[in-house]
Parts: C-alpha cells; structure tokens; sequence
C-alpha cells in the first residue's frame, strides 16, 4: 500500500513536471493551473490503473495449481467510472492440488479456498464440495463431515459459487 501511494505521488510529479516543461517552452502562454490540474490527473490517473489492474497482477502471481474459481465484477458509486467498466475488488483462489476425495463417498471434496480482497489480508478456509448434488459448505467451528459422509453441524448451499468453482474441486483428484 505504501509503494501504491509513492508510485501516484511520483506520477502526479512527472505529469506536473511535464507540464510545468511544456508551460515554460510554451514561453508562459499556458495558465498556471495547467500544471496543478496535470499533477492532478497523474495521480487520480495512476489510481484508477492500480485499481484496475490489482486482480490481473494478484492472480498471475497465484502459484501453479491455485486457480481462480470466482472474480466478481462491480460497479461502484464512488467510482462513477466502474459504471461504464465494472471492477474486480475481491476473487477466491481454489488450491486444485490439495483437493482430496472422501474416503467413503467420492462424490465429497475437500478443497483450499484462498479469499482475496483489495486492501485487505487474505483469509483462507476449507470447504466441502458435494459434485453429486451440486452443493457445497464452508468448514467452520462445529462443522464437520462423518465417516460415512454425511454434514454435521453445517447447512449445504446449493449451487456453486461459478463454472470454475465446480470444475475446480469436482475434477481434480
């Protein structure tokens, strides 16, 4: 977070230096705002790319076998701009490689969920994934699944989250 807020601050001195360059070869012509309002678009400029650019940076560098299952894209009121061109602000990540089948019901598995989010630590969970009945439950306290398979403790929620949160955990393994 500290090195996004140099980087804009380093942007909106660039633009204003550019323009404060232009103002002068320009022999003064341009207004002196001119180089108020670049320093000030470098910086809102910077801004939104890092917004817009977070998840594809987050997710490439997601190791080998950890796979995005849901991105989420949001429109927000705060940022007018994501009205026109929705923004990712959050996804969670599936470790396909740790996927593991119930020993007495191969239709069970469970899988590592990783929840990412802009501006916050990421969380990591376990989840039950029913392939037969398309249904899933998050592990939490007191959740827990028996020996002949069966939740105890834990409601299922039916459906998936997305596609690639059932091919993740229902064909790996």
């Amino acid at each position: 977070m500290a090195l996004e807020l140099i980087a804009a601050i380093v942007a909106s001195f660039v633009l204003g230096g550019l323009a404060l360059i232009l103002r002068k070869l320009s022999g003064n012509r341009l207004p002196k705002w001119f180089v108020s309002a670049a320093a000030g678009v470098g910086l809102i400029g910077f801004t939104i790319w890092s917004e817009y650019d977070w998840f594809a940076r987050v997710s490439d560098e997601l190791p080998e076998g950890v796979e995005v299952v849901w991105h989420p894209t949001e429109a927000m009121p705060l940022r007018p701009w994501t009205y026109l061109a929705p923004i990712t602000t959050r996804f969670v990540a599936m470790d396909v490689r740790s996927v593991a089948a119930h020993p007495n019901n191969p239709d069970l598995r469970m899988a590592k969920l990783f929840n990412f989010a802009r501006w916050t630590p990421v969380r990591d969970g376990l989840v039950v994934v029913d392939c037969m009945a398309k249904r899933h439950v998050l592990v939490t306290e007191g959740v827990e699944i028996t020996a002949e398979g069966a939740l105890k403790g834990g409601e299922w929620t039916q459906g998936f989250v997305s596609d690639e949160f059932e091919t993740a955990a229902c064909k790996a393994s």
